[in-house]
């Protein structure tokens, strides 16, 4: 297999161009208040202009503040209503603080109740995660038993060895079971968690 050697210079240049947010011909051409606007329908961090005016520093470009903000300002307004707010909670996307004042609160109440379902959506996705991953471990477990019985019946075996695929059968086996009974909690749970999603979701229908 070959293998490529990235020089550090290389990696630092690769990575200072994926988090450069404009490229130059973009810093020369770009409408600053377009560029505000997309930021704040976005609803990105306030200090996103500082990302823009370092990625056209390079280029001998200075970002239009006046124009960038008016733009941002425009956008913001669009991105802050209740639907929005819920739709990015719901999908656990970050909310950076940055809508007006007059606007935040409808906002932050629909999201808090859009990141409220998602919290119970990855709840109930996280426990079928983690009773797929004992389910698998039980299934190489058993498979590992498998090739033990081999060994214990293998005339070429030797007795150590023999000694040994008995002691781990057991061992395997004690493992199986404990990750049974994890799983059987583990599904009491995904019961538990699965009502508590319907009832909220039922509760959101309801509003």
């Amino acid at each position: 297999m070959r293998l490529y050697r990235v020089s550090a210079m290389t990696m630092l240049g690769l990575l200072t161009a994926c988090s450069q947010t404009m490229s130059r011909d973009e810093c020369r051409t770009v409408d600053w208040r377009t560029v505000g606007y997309e930021d704040g329908v976005a609803g990105r961090a306030g200090d996103r202009i500082g990302e823009h005016r370092k990625a056209c520093a390079e280029y001998g470009v200075t970002p239009n503040l006046s124009a960038y903000q008016a733009g941002r300002t425009e956008g913001l307004r669009e991105y802050c209503q209740p639907h929005n707010g819920y739709r990015y909670g719901a999908e656990g996307r970050n909310y950076y603080g940055s809508c007006p004042a007059d606007l935040a609160a409808a906002f932050v109440e629909a999201y808090d109740a859009g990141h409220e379902l998602y919290v119970r959506e990855q709840r109930v996705a996280d426990t079928d995660a983690a009773i797929a991953a004992r389910r698998y471990d039980i299934r190489r477990l058993e498979d590992s038993i498998a090739d033990a019985g081999l060994t214990v019946i293998d005339d070429d075996a030797t007795a150590e060895d023999k000694t040994h695929a008995v002691v781990d059968t057991a061992q395997r086996a004690e493992r199986i079971g404990r990750l049974k009974a994890e799983i059987a909690q583990l599904q009491k749970e995904r019961v538990r968690y699965v009502r508590e999603l319907e009832a909220y979701r039922a509760t959101v229908a309801a509003r």
